[in-house]
């Protein structure tokens, strides 16, 4: 249970830092516009409309890792969630040989990699303790 609970608390970490920029608060940047630059490598809005969704996304993604245990739906979203990182992960080291003076590169090298990687590993382990349960069950 204890990488369940660490997988969903990173879940609800992200989504409470959606919330917070939901309010127009642009820690750790000066502004939207840095902000941006460092989580997103681009100019995007940080805007409710944009941030609000994805922390609910997260909100619902911690859930299914908490559930994932008991719950075959919520496997499922977890699965999901293995694709999104993998996804995630492989662009991660492919923008790890992009322009090195940017803080989005330093960020996504040493923190969104990484941590996409780790919540992946956690993850899949997730998923595979399940069905060694259920082949266990079965024999």
């Amino acid at each position: 249970m204890g990488t369940r609970k660490l997988a969903a608390g990173a879940h609800i970490l992200l989504a409470a830092v959606h919330l917070y920029w939901a309010t127009g608060a642009t820690w750790p940047a000066a502004d939207e516009r840095s902000l941006s630059l460092a989580v997103l490598g681009r100019e995007v809005s940080f805007g409710p409309a944009v941030v609000l969704p994805l922390a609910a996304l997260h909100l619902l993604l911690a859930f299914a890792v908490l559930r994932s245990g008991r719950s075959s739906l919520a496997r499922l979203v977890v699965a999901g969630l293995v694709a999104g990182l993998t996804a995630r992960a492989a662009l991660g080291l492919v923008w790890a040989f992009g322009d090195t003076s940017t803080a989005f590169y330093w960020l996504n090298l040493l923190l969104y990699t990484p941590a996409c990687l780790a919540l992946l590993t956690i993850d899949v382990g997730l998923i595979r303790a399940r069905r060694t349960r259920l082949e266990e069950f079965a024999a």
